[in-house]
């Protein structure tokens, strides 16, 4: 899912710019986000917990949910919003974060302080991803009770390779 109102440019993998959606900006006065960036406040998280609110009660009910890069990032934030009853919308059985980060947001440090977040999750990160490090990927596990990981030699993307596509098949048969 990607929120029509936020917006992010990064570098693509053939090293040209695009224009694509974000969650929330980071750097709210130049309307950009980056996910090393520290900030105190964050612009469009709120309308983009809406905007997913809205498509499980329209499309779902969904048994999981998967998010990439910042994308997953945003699920980690609805897995806490779900574990900590913070609201009801939500019932997802399962996470798979790819490239997932903690935010650097200080507002969005509320999703981090709970108990450890017990929804199984797959978390697959890059040893080669320039946009979000393995060691921000890294940092994100602790949140996750029982984390499952799935490290691949690549960068940013989602790899798909046979090995990979059955890791991510085995996580998922344990919700069939």
């Amino acid at each position: 899912m990607q929120s029509a109102s936020n917006q992010e440019n990064e570098k693509t993998a053939s090293g040209g710019d695009e224009d694509q959606k974000g969650w929330w900006f980071s750097d709210v006065q130049a309307r950009s986000f980056n996910a090393q960036q520290e900030c105190e406040s964050s612009l469009g998280l709120e309308e983009s917990i809406e905007t997913v609110k809205t498509a499980v009660k329209d499309l779902g009910p969904f048994d999981g949910i998967l998010g990439f890069s910042q994308g997953a990032a945003l699920v980690a934030m609805l897995c806490a919003v779900q574990e900590q009853k913070l609201e009801a919308d939500f019932n997802f059985r399962f996470a798979v974060l790819v490239a997932g980060f903690r935010s650097a947001c200080s507002q969005h440090r509320r999703f981090y302080e709970g108990p450890a977040i017990t929804i199984p999750s797959l978390h697959v990160f890059g040893q080669d991803d320039r946009v979000i490090p393995e060691e921000m990927s890294r940092d994100l596990l602790p949140a996750f009770d029982g984390a499952q990981i799935l490290i691949h030699p690549g960068g940013h993307f989602v790899p798909a390779a046979s090995s990979h596509r059955q890791t991510y098949q085995d996580f998922l048969k344990k919700f069939q």
